[in-house]
């Protein structure tokens, strides 16, 4: 029997249970360790120092890169700490801008958390925060603001670790370093694909979603205009957290009541959309199936993927499905039907995803040069919608979304979570269909958090490999596999890590947070009656009077090479 083995924390001793560093284990005490630069996800870095802990000899460690060792005597919160810390602070605060009130992360910051926190109430040092000219707008999906940067290095991990990006990095030294491109050139320039993964890990506001909601009231308020506005699957589980309930809980209905009381004259599900996408896209997968080319067929509903692949693996576009986003079909579908009623309309799409900004305006989705979805706005800028209405939230009465597009499966609500489009295509294509097959179907390997989940199913005769992935550094790890010959028949990518549910545009969560997100939706599918995409009455509607004999036109894409 091993030994317990313990490190003494403000005098109360802790044991060791497998924690990697000395900053898990104070968590366990109850202490929230101030710090900018970690991440558990991310690799230690180390850099901001506010997480220093004092030893009996006076010693002083970085609780995030310090592994706890059996009878360390540690404090937290000494005297000497609390200086340290507030030296730090006001060091950060004299090089960063202080324009606070009209910053998109007020109250948000953690800069202004800790501030607040360690009672700062003046700087001794003069400010040099960079100028408002160094701003980058270049990117439809996010903005950039070198002055209120604090080097802490989470967005540059995460572009590089998680997502294999390197669209920026640290450059030049000392009191000249600074976060950038490579060449300084704009972020449009660079490989970024928008997956807005670095705003989510900003502790500041350097880096923010690109805001676009004032063409939104714009439209709202021209009496000439019908307005319409569709809502991803994600966006149900996340919104809440900024608006008094818990995250994982399921609040369409109150999206939608929110959405009616500012004035939109539409609102719509895009699950309709992804059950669309199911059809499509299981047809697509058993004619290559049959044709044996183009194979593995690749997922084409994440707008940040399909910039990576364009960006570094051109050569695997043929093997991107032909099938637009759920969003898109949605918005093809609306905005034709507008056109034959000769309606003016303004479309918005409600999103969990920066990069989906970026498809809303890709050339590919225009019809007569104008957009299929006008603007697209993210689950935070909505949040900051329904405040800005005055909206409160907690206290409205749901509401279901408008007819005649209004009915929806459990399989496209499961689109947002990673794994869910290989579920919803799997529930479709089984030749058994009973409840107790669907949960079956559940069971096949393609739920789960992890970055990259693969099993076989079989097929008549055949066994297929599928693979199920996200966060774009496993990306890359499975098209080399792709490249060196392995058989792989499927292949569904998300961009972000867990999917959907943790795109960068939706409201910051730590990993128990994100976790209960994907059950929400999980939830939500089983309390729906129709569960398969096939079963959605909705669709044979569809087919019949609107898309029939026009498929190509109003749900498939070809993509090529684009820069964002």
């Amino acid at each position: 029997m091993t030994e317990k083995q313990y490190v003494t924390i403000d005098g109360i001793p802790v044991e060791i249970n497998g924690e990697k560093n000395l900053l898990e284990l104070i968590n366990k005490t109850g202490v929230k360790m101030p710090t900018f630069c970690y991440h558990s996800e991310l690799s230690v870095y180390g850099a901001c120092r506010m997480c220093m802990v004092e030893d009996e000899r006076g010693g002083l460690s970085a609780a995030c890169s310090t592994p706890p060792r059996a009878g360390m005597k540690i404090q937290t919160n000494t005297e000497r700490l609390r200086r340290y810390r507030k030296n730090i602070l006001e060091l950060l605060l004299a090089n960063h801008c202080r324009d606070c009130t009209t910053c998109q992360n007020n109250t948000k910051c953690k800069l202004q958390d800790l501030a607040m926190r360690f009672n700062i109430e003046g700087v001794r040092f003069p400010n040099t925060a960079k100028s408002n000219a160094e701003e980058d707008s270049s990117s439809v999906c996010i903005s950039r603001d070198a002055g209120k940067c604090i080097l802490c290095g989470d967005c540059v991990r995460m572009c590089n670790e998680i997502q294999n990006v390197g669209a920026i990095d640290f450059a030049y030294r000392g009191s000249n370093m600074v976060i950038s491109t490579a060449f300084g050139k704009p972020l449009a320039e660079s490989p970024c694909v928008g997956c807005g993964q670095c705003v989510a890990v900003c502790p500041t506001g350097a880096i923010v979603v690109k805001n676009n909601i004032s063409p939104v009231w714009k439209a709202i308020s021209d009496p000439d205009v019908r307005t319409s506005v569709q809502i991803a699957p994600a966006v149900r589980v996340a919104l809440g957290r900024e608006l008094g309930v818990k995250d994982g809980e399921d609040v369409m209905g109150k999206i939608v009541a929110a959405l009616h009381r500012m004035g939109f004259d539409e609102i719509y599900d895009t699950s309709l959309g992804a059950d669309l996408t199911v059809l499509e896209e299981s047809a697509e997968f058993m004619e290559r199936l049959s044709s044996g080319e183009n194979l593995p067929l690749i997922t084409s509903c994440c707008p940040g993927w399909i910039q990576y692949c364009e960006k570094k693996h051109p050569e695997l576009l043929p093997n991107i499905s032909t099938c637009r986003s759920p969003m898109q079909m949605m918005a093809s579908i609306l905005k034709d039907q507008a056109k034959e009623k000769g309606e003016k309309t303004f479309h918005v799409a409600v999103m969990p995803c920066t990069a989906k900004k970026f498809e809303a305006a890709r050339d590919e989705f225009k019809v007569d040069g104008a957009p299929n979805v006008d603007v697209v706005i993210t689950t935070q800028e909505l949040v900051t919608m329904i405040k800005e209405a005055g909206l409160m939230f907690d206290a409205l009465e749901p509401e279901a979304v408008d007819m005649p597009f209004g009915t929806i499966s459990g399989a496209g609500v499961i689109f947002g979570v990673t794994g869910g489009v290989t579920e919803a295509v799997l529930r479709h294509v089984i030749a058994n269909k009973s409840r107790a097959d669907i949960m079956m179907v559940a069971n096949c390997g393609q739920r789960g958090d992890e970055g990259i989940k693969e099993f076989d199913i079989t097929a008549g005769e055949s066994k297929l490999r599928l693979v199920v992935v996200s966060g774009l550094s496993n990306a890359e790890k499975v098209l080399q596999r792709i490249k060196n010959g392995e058989k792989i028949d499927f292949v569904e990518v998300m961009a972000c890590p867990g999917g959907c549910v943790n795109g960068g545009g939706q409201p910051f969560a730590v990993r128990q947070d994100k976790e209960e997100r994907s059950k929400g939706l999980y939830k939500s599918d089983r309390l729906l009656s129709i569960r398969r995409a096939e079963q959605n009455p909705i669709l044979k509607t569809l087919y019949d009077d609107i898309i029939r004999g026009r498929e190509h036109e109003l749900l498939h894409v070809h993509y090529g090479k684009h820069n964002q």
